[in-house]
């Protein structure tokens, strides 16, 4: 069997039709359906590299598998209390973003902040919202809120 790969400019396009799509049916409903989006990756690929349950060493485990799968180029992330922020540099997919925005749609989806949203809420059992996507030059630009631990009703 060849292994045969889709060109990223095929993938993309239909990204953004698809993305696209959902827009137009949900509006800004659609960004809190899309927050799923790159779960099978995550349990390929990410879940079984998630060892501890400090914020910083999930982030580092994300970090490398997107780097290393040449998703993104680069990632980084500062954190204030419960707000988290991360840039990324040289992600394959903003050229959908970017799509969106020639239409006057924000960004409301991104699969790396998929990725550490399903990775903090399995490891920590805290909410995690992605609250904003900025594309700023060479960068997108992410805040994450992380809530508090959900109660239990042991």
């Amino acid at each position: 069997m060849s292994k045969q790969t889709v060109p990223l400019d095929y993938a993309n396009s239909l990204m953004y039709e698809l993305e696209k799509a959902f827009w137009d049916e949900r509006g800004k409903g659609a960004r809190f359906r899309m927050t799923k989006v790159g779960y099978q990756y995550f349990e390929e690929k990410v879940r079984p590299l998630l060892q501890s349950a400090e914020v910083e060493d999930i982030l580092g485990k994300i970090q490398g598998v997107l780097k290393s799968e040449g998703i993104v180029a680069e990632v980084s992330y500062s954190r204030e209390e419960r707000l988290l922020r991360v840039s990324v540099k040289g992600c394959i997919h903003r050229a959908v973003e970017e799509k969106m925005l020639a239409k006057e749609v924000e960004p409301f989806t991104c699969v790396p902040a998929n990725l550490i949203v399903l990775a903090i809420e399995e490891k920590l059992d805290i909410p995690v919202e992605l609250a904003e996507i900025k594309m700023e030059a060479g960068a997108c630009n992410l805040l994450l809120v992380l809530f508090e631990k959900r109660p239990s009703l042991d």
